[in-house]
């Protein structure tokens, strides 16, 4: 990649449906040129930006899942979870016997129908563990190895700021199929989400604007890391004294390395994934990065073996 698919990648991180022409804009070539460049990514599997729905502003509630697997089965339980729609991150770790993956659940119901009645019954799982994400530190839309515009360049991209209301929103039948139609392809024109609404132009783009606003609606690049130069990506879990688990977070949250880290309830008490350029350099940042830390008891790595599912949609 040259500098303007680099800066193609950090303008549609910093905002999935940013405008071709503003993007051009600030990396000073023409729009042709950017659209080019970005259907010439998207055709090669590189790029692909998704809507995606924040369940906590519908009162979903986040896990994350742990299946231990005979060896023969991991592959296809990792299918079959890639294959639910209230699943993402969903990776092959450890030598491929286990499954690693986030779910958003509405009620409790739901969550026991997946945890506790659907994986379990096949004898091919050894073992389920399931931790509740209690806060999050660092997302997947702040990751740092994408970075590739200056922060005056970048500003000029950055989508308007959601509203601090913490009240959940009301969907209806629009919304839904506004916000599936935007889950395949988060950079559908405004006549392709007219078509599957039956909203006028001026409705769509004002429920678009709204959603973004009220942080229902959140744009993602789906994008390997080993595309540009993160061949490494691997799995943590840090048991930390409760008296530093904040301090700890917030330091990892400054490590271009993380992309995400959040609380969780468990036997650890932070997740935290990772991508870094080699073996080599996991290496040094779990003996230099980490490891200088104070507070942390005990730490688990699991590299990732195969990514079967990044972004993901909600049951909507």
């Amino acid at each position: 990649m040259d500098t303007v698919d680099r800066g193609l990648i950090h303008a549609l991180h910093i905002d999935g449906r940013a405008a071709f022409r503003d993007v051009a804009a600030v990396l000073r070539v023409s729009e042709n040129t950017v659209a080019r460049r970005y259907r010439k990514l998207r055709g090669a599997g590189t790029v692909r930006v998704v809507g995606m729905v924040n369940g906590g502003r519908l009162g979903y509630v986040s896990w994350t899942v742990r299946v231990r697997c005979t060896p023969d089965a991991a592959a296809s339980v990792a299918k079959a979870l890639a294959d639910r729609p209230d699943t993402s991150f969903v990776y092959l770790l450890s030598g491929g016997t286990e499954v690693s993956c986030t779910v958003q659940a509405a009620s409790s119901q739901e969550q026991e129908a997946l945890l506790l009645q659907k994986l379990p019954r096949t004898s091919r799982v050894v073992s389920v563990s399931a931790h509740l994400v209690l806060r999050g530190f660092a997302l997947p839309s702040g990751w740092q190895g994408v970075v590739a515009l200056s922060p005056e360049q970048a500003a000029r991209l950055e989508p308007m700021p959601v509203e601090t209301s913490t009240a959940a929103v009301e969907l209806d039948d629009g919304d839904r199929a506004l916000l599936r139609a935007l889950n395949r392809d988060g950079r559908a024109t405004y006549a392709e989400l007219t078509a599957v609404t039956g909203w006028s132009e001026s409705t769509v783009k004002r429920r678009v604007a709204a959603l973004r606003r009220t942080g229902v609606l959140q744009f993602h690049l789906d994008l390997p890391p080993a595309a540009i130069g993160f061949r490494t990506e691997a799995r943590l879990w840090i048991n930390t004294k409760p008296a530093h688990v904040v301090d700890v977070a917030e330091a990892l949250t400054r490590r271009p390395e993380v992309v995400f880290a959040a609380m969780t309830t468990g036997s650890t008490n932070l997740l935290v994934a990772v991508n870094c350029r080699d073996a080599t350099d996991l290496s040094l940042f779990l003996t230099e990065r980490i490891a200088p830390l104070q507070g942390i008891n005990s730490m688990e790595t699991a590299p990732i073996v195969r990514t079967i599912k990044r972004a993901g949609s909600l049951l909507l």
